[in-house]
């Protein structure tokens, strides 16, 4: 994965000694130990934290996010990405929309683990309350302002507009809806009506009528004089939108384009040409191990159809190995229930923890050191400023000192890497032994989508061997839970390693 690594640090946390060579040093070493790749560097040193979104730095994050030039971005604390609580929000929001990942190395918030995508949720669920605030009152000001006849928002439909707060016929659009009726009841047809409305100049405000767009006019009830408001809602992606219950929908009279009568024939006869086929088949869903499979011979398995299958099988392409999912399924389920009764079988469950306090431990002690090196360091200024030694004396005991400060000052970042890498992990597996207890228990009541989703959010891939099954969960290192028993080639039977 290609990141970029995110430097803000104030005057006054430089000024209190933290370095931003020391926090860019600290994200490249995280990188190199998730391996990933740091393509690009924002540095922000000695911004303000209260609002950065329009700083030319973060404009060229933003662009580099969007063109995917980077998929991850690392900074050292939420605190060093804005302290501004709506900004976060936001870069939240920008990144899970452009499916790319946050990693904060002192909240261990890394959202290219499932640990930290969950984090990412609440982070994202938060902003959405606000804005689901926000809407829920402006909602609530709507059915009052339909019924009064005043705005509720947009330009209002086409051949009408707002005229000292009035709703009333646009000359220069209504004849283009007239002859729309006309024409329809003249064709029957709406790709035909849409043709001669084309050949005689019509054209909607945004180009040429469609089927779609002409049928949405012929069946609005605000050219028969019966405007309809607070009737829809957008979705949120700011171009679908669903219907609300009928009861709340607010009718006002408005002067009509087209006669009751006319609007009555056009819709009835839109009825009578409607498809009873217009229903589209469901698409086909992904199975429960789609791309996650690798054969033996290194090549991925992926569901053939055969006749009346029941069960989806997953077939090689180059040797012809077959797996049913019921055999995948049952294995996957007795490996969340081997983290659960047994997770010291893991790989690495209690590595990290020992490992991590290990590094700590040593942080520790370089720090009293270069406090100590320092102290000597300013001892050996003072002796030569007072001329108690000479410089050649000074140099001989000044260098030894200045190696061994350089030598921390490059270990250090290191061991916070490692540290932040290995508190990361130990979130991540606890996280996954949650999940699989949870999991493991609600299976049977989980739809396919919902398997699905879970299936894929906690194994990165199912490694096929001549004798077993290796589920790798998402978490670094790979987890392994190796199974002894697998499907043969030839049927559905089991046999043991």
């Amino acid at each position: 994965m290609q990141v970029g690594i995110w430097i803000r640090v104030s005057t006054e946390d430089q000024a209190r000694g933290e370095s931003p060579k020391n926090h860019e040093a600290r994200a490249r070493m995280y990188a190199e130990l998730k391996g990933w790749t740091v393509v690009e560097m924002y540095d922000l040193s000695g911004v303000s934290g209260k609002s950065v979104s329009e700083h030319p730095e973060a404009q060229r994050m933003f662009a580099d996010v969007v063109s995917g030039k980077i998929k991850g971005l690392i900074f050292s604390k939420l605190a060093r990405l804005a302290r501004n609580t709506r900004e976060l929000l936001d870069f939240s929001e920008f990144f899970q929309k452009h499916n790319a990942n946050l990693v904060s190395l002192e909240e261990s918030l890394d959202t290219s683990t499932p640990a930290g995508r969950l984090l990412y949720t609440v982070i994202g669920a938060l902003a959405q309350w606000e804005r689901e605030e926000i809407s829920a009152r402006v909602a609530a000001s709507i059915p009052i302002r339909a019924r009064q006849g005043k705005p509720t928002g947009g330009k209002g439909a086409f051949g009408y507009m707002w005229k000292d707060r009035q709703f009333v016929p646009n000359p220069k659009e209504a004849p283009t809806i007239r002859r729309a009726y006309e024409l329809y009841l003249e064709t029957g047809k709406l790709l035909k009506t849409c043709q001669k409305l084309h050949e005689e100049g019509f054209r909607t405000r945004k180009g040429i009528f469609r089927p779609v767009t002409l049928k949405r006019f012929l069946q609005d009830t605000v050219y028969k004089g019966l405007r309809r408001a607070n009737y829809s809602k957008s979705k949120g992606n700011k171009k679908s939108w669903i219907l609300k219950p009928e009861e709340d929908w607010v009718f006002t009279e408005v002067e009509p384009i087209v006669d009751e009568d006319i609007w009555d024939k056009v819709n009835a006869l839109l009825d009578k040409n409607a498809s009873p086929f217009q229903k589209k088949l469901p698409k086909e869903g992904k199975y429960l191990f789609s791309g996650l499979l690798q054969c033996k011979c290194g090549t991925k398995l992926y569901v053939a159809p055969y006749s009346g299958m029941k069960v989806p099988r997953y077939r090689c392409r180059e040797c012809c190995f077959k797996l049913n999912e019921d055999v995948l399924e049952e294995h996957f389920l007795k490996a969340l229930k081997t983290m659960i009764v047994k997770p010291e079988e893991l790989k690495a469950v209690s590595d990290y923890e020992a490992e991590r306090q290990a590094r700590e431990e040593r942080l520790e002690l370089l720090k009293r050191e270069i406090k100590s090196v320092d102290v000597k360091i300013d001892t050996l200024l003072d002796l030569i400023g007072d001329q108690t030694i000479d410089r050649g004396n000074f140099s001989e005991r000044f260098m030894p000192l200045k190696e061994r400060k350089e030598q921390i000052l490059a270990e250090i970042p290191r061991l916070q890497a490692e540290i932040d890498f290995a508190k990361a992990n130990n979130i991540a597996k606890d996280f996954l032994l949650d999940r699989a207890t949870n999991f493991a228990s609600m299976w049977p009541i989980l739809d396919d989508d919902e398997k699905r989703k879970l299936v894929h959010d906690l194994v990165d891939n199912v490694e096929i061997g001549d004798d077993s099954l290796h589920f790798v969960f998402s978490y670094s290192p790979s987890l392994r839970v190796l199974e002894k028993d697998v499907q043969t080639p030839r049927d559905s039977s089991q046999q043991p390693a």
